[in-house]
């Protein structure tokens, strides 16, 4: 089964990059699951995670990580006028369709409607922090 053709102007993609396995272990973690729950309407930092989420640290670090290399989540820098700088996570997808063809895995995603986000592209924000 390929949405490739017949679903693309509908939002569909096909990364050859991203790693079948990785996505199905990260959408199988309950804590992975959470993050991508709180990160659905704004970018959050390791710390906040681990809180909204009730999390360890430890734990909300080595997530993001399996969601990031899974292209789940996508990172981007936030700028404190402070000077202190974070690397704050989002969900960066809508929604996963999964098939299997010929024995192989295949993963196709939906991504946020690009207008939706003025800032589509970033990979920084600002904060007065």
């Amino acid at each position: 089964m390929s949405a490739t053709n017949s679903d693309a102007r509908r939002g569909w993609h096909s990364d050859d990059q991203t790693d079948p396995q990785a996505v199905l272990t990260a959408l199988d973690d309950d804590a992975c699951r959470a993050i991508l729950e709180a990160t659905a309407e704004e970018s959050l930092t390791a710390t906040e995670v681990s809180e909204q989420c009730d999390i360890p640290m430890s734990t909300a670090y080595r997530k993001v990580e399996l969601l990031t290399e899974a292209d789940l989540v996508e990172e981007q820098v936030r700028i404190n006028t402070s000077g202190k700088h974070a690397t704050e996570y989002r969900k960066c997808f809508d929604d996963v369709l999964v098939s299997i063809d010929d024995g192989n895995i295949e993963i196709e995603m939906t991504t946020p409607d690009a207008d939706a986000d003025t800032d589509a592209g970033a990979s920084y924000a600002v904060a007065d922090d």
